[in-house]
């Protein structure tokens, strides 16, 4: 297994970074705004779509993804503070703004989002090297 390295710089890249981390599982207590670095990352135990074979459970990969030029964090529909709380991650957007600003949206199960204003989008996700069986592949109804 490879270990993936994605750079999001427009919203074609974001989609395809999205889509790696689809129904990762983020503990919000990994998740942190550096306002001097500008910065805002968090660590995940993402589902490796990529490897997913039709049968079985499939695999999960520890990971780091982290978004650069943040200007604010603003979070809805989960309570901040809940360290020990943990949220299944479904997708993240870019909204433009005003030329090269807008805002990324990261959408989690259950409605709570996590919204960065950001002057640009750069995000970065790595995988970390850690890797084990998933205990069931995700599945979703659809509405």
């Amino acid at each position: 297994m490879t270990d993936l390295k994605l750079l999001a710089l427009d919203t074609e890249d974001l989609d395809v970074l999205s889509a790696h981390v689809q129904d990762a599982v983020v503990r919000v207590a990994d998740m942190g705004y550096a306002r001097g670095d500008r910065r805002f990352a968090l660590l995940m135990n993402r589902y490796d779509w990529a490897s997913d074979k039709p049968r079985g459970k499939g695999v999960r990969k520890r990971a780091a993804l982290h978004f650069d030029a943040v200007q604010s964090v603003v979070t809805a529909g989960f309570d901040p503070n809940a360290h020990d709380g943990v949220l299944n991650l479904l997708a993240i957007t870019f909204i433009p703004i005003d030329g090269p600003a807008g805002m990324v949206e990261l959408s989690f199960a259950g409605g709570g989002t996590v919204r960065l204003g950001v002057e640009c989008l750069e995000a970065r996700l790595s995988d970390l090297g850690a890797a084990w069986a998933a205990a069931a592949k995700p599945a979703h109804t659809l509405d």
